[in-house]
């Protein structure tokens, strides 16, 4: 099947920033891979349709598909004979490590609200209208995964709202 037009130079142009999106959504860079891909698999049927302002409908799409995989595998355990390479901890790394643990802790709805709007930089009203609620659960959700977020962060830290905030480095 040939893809409509333009719906490749979109992934081209596009295929970082979403992995940069999926992977703080997932918490995984395979996961966040296969985010991407089974969102990309979604849109093709309704580019025609959105291929003038694509960007939110792959990102709500992404958003509803993370959801969806969270809740079926939220409950199945996942053991391993292998233990997963150890992560560098320099120093710069190391909050920035600690913001992604703890970002993993959050449920789906809270982590895509405040990727959505500390990484993505939307407003609560495009957040809102991407997601299909209402504004005041885009700002209830937004409190409440940094709340906490906070309580999972180390406590050394004097303002760990920075830490949060800054995911995109």
């Amino acid at each position: 099947m040939a893809t409509p037009d333009g719906f490749a130079e979109f992934v081209v142009a596009r295929q970082a920033a979403l992995l940069r999106t999926a992977y703080l959504l997932t918490g995984h860079a395979q996961d966040a891979e296969d985010l991407v891909q089974a969102a990309l698999v979604k849109v093709v049927p309704q580019w025609r349709r959105i291929r003038d302002n694509p960007e939110p409908y792959v990102r709500r799409t992404m958003v509803n598909e993370n959801v969806s995989r969270w809740r079926r595998r939220r409950w199945r355990e996942q053991a391993s004979d292998v233990l997963p390479e150890a992560l560098s901890h320099d120093p710069d790394s190391a909050d920035l490590i600690a913001v992604r643990d703890a970002l993993r802790s959050l449920a789906p709805r809270q982590r895509a609200v405040l990727v959505l709007r500390y990484y993505e930089g939307l407003s609560e009203a495009e957040i809102a209208a991407q997601l299909g609620i209402a504004p005041g659960t885009v700002k209830s959700q937004a409190r409440d995964g940094l709340a906490r977020l906070r309580l999972a962060l180390p406590a050394d830290d004097e303002d760990r709202t920075d830490v949060v905030l800054d995911l995109r480095r």
